[in-house]
């Protein structure tokens, strides 16, 4: 009790907040991350460094660089080598046709490593190949104890990870639309008569969850990447070898959320910033999001095309960034109490400055 006392202070030390061994749910996993999506700031680990098995979250990057290549619309013809390959599968037929979103649902909501071995031959002309991409995207995300062996995930001595770097890597994935848009997908039907059913239950349980990916070997243990957005914030939960990862995984997204404090950004109505030449800007719409203690948004201001607007007409954008990058963005108008003795307003045409 001790060590676990000492180990929660230094806890709130590199938080900056307040963590007690009641408000800190126990977690059940052999290494552990609770990422933010959009800083990259950890805030929580347990040996986030640690190389091991990964079992299907090898599928992340395999579907990751899919998505990249595109023409998810294109027809694939299943080879001969993606077919009875051992573990979860498809049971895919030689020659059989499918698209390759449809091998990506496959890969992803069943985790079929048949589909996944179908799509990266498709994407790259041969598994070794793809492999190869795997491996040097992995380097360029600076994932420093990641190696791929195979694009599914079957135990090989040269297929690991770590918890860091699949919370690395999936916070890069989610940018990809079509990316997103697959793991966050509850079940969809295919060609065959296939009805495909995600295995993260956390679509159903947790609140915000929008995805990510299941993984089990007998040898790896159970890993689970999950991923929730709350009010703007998106967080990334990994956990690898826990025998109790969906509740672990609610109970890291819940605290990890609670770091962030409910603030709010715009308020329907009333002034959100000035713009250039001293012309108030009033907000169009109500704006909350989850900041860190001491984190304040970057409001940019976009006018819009017309420069002689009337009072309460529409002045524009303003659009709200954390960290270099966009999170959100607000209609603005133009304050009623501008008006001229002619009744007529004359808006800025130069692009707006941050508010101070």
């Amino acid at each position: 009790m001790k060590q676990f006392a000492v180990a929660l202070t230094a806890l709130s030390l590199v938080l900056g907040t307040p963590v007690s061994a009641t408000d800190f749910p126990a977690v059940s996993a052999g290494c552990a991350v609770v990422m933010d999506a959009e800083t990259g700031e950890l805030l929580w680990t347990r040996h986030p460094d640690t190389p091991g098995l990964i079992a299907s979250t090898t599928k992340i990057m395999t579907a990751y660089l899919a998505c990249r290549a595109g023409e998810l619309e294109r027809t694939v013809v299943i080879p001969a080598e993606a077919v009875g390959v051992e573990g979860s599968s498809l049971y895919l037929r030689e020659g059989e046709c499918l698209t390759r979103e449809e091998l990506l649902l496959g890969t992803m909501l069943q985790s079929g490593n048949d589909a996944a071995l179908a799509l990266a031959i498709d994407t790259a002309g041969s598994e070794a190949a793809f492999v190869a991409q795997m491996n040097a995207e992995a380097q360029a995300l600076g994932l420093q104890n990641t190696h791929y062996a195979n694009p599914h995930g079957l135990d090989s001595e040269g297929n690991y990870g770590s918890a860091r770097d699949l919370a690395v890597l999936t916070a890069k994935a989610l940018q990809n639309p079509d990316f997103r848009r697959a793991v966050s997908t509850r079940s969809a039907a295919v060609t065959g008569n296939r009805v495909l059913t995600n295995h993260n239950k956390l679509l159903w349980r947790c609140e915000g969850c929008i995805g990510v990916k299941t993984g089990y070997t007998r040898a790896a243990g159970r890993l689970l990447v999950s991923a929730a957005e709350r009010e703007g914030r998106t967080l990334i939960c990994v956990t690898v070898n826990d025998p109790d990862d969906w509740r672990d995984h609610m109970a890291l997204l819940d605290w990890g959320f609670a770091q962030y404090e409910p603030r709010t950004v715009a308020e329907a109505g009333k002034r959100l910033m000035t713009a250039p030449g001293g012309s108030p800007l009033i907000a169009k719409a109500d704006l909350s999001l989850r900041l860190r203690p001491g984190e304040e948004p970057r409001l940019v201001y976009l006018p819009g095309l017309a420069s002689d607007l009337l009072p309460g007409a529409e002045a524009g954008t303003v659009k709200v960034y954390l960290n270099g990058r966009q999170v959100a963005e607000v209609p603005v108008v133009w304050d009623s109490t501008r008006a001229t003795a002619h009744g007529v307003c004359h808006a800025p045409t130069v692009p707006g400055k941050e508010r101070p």
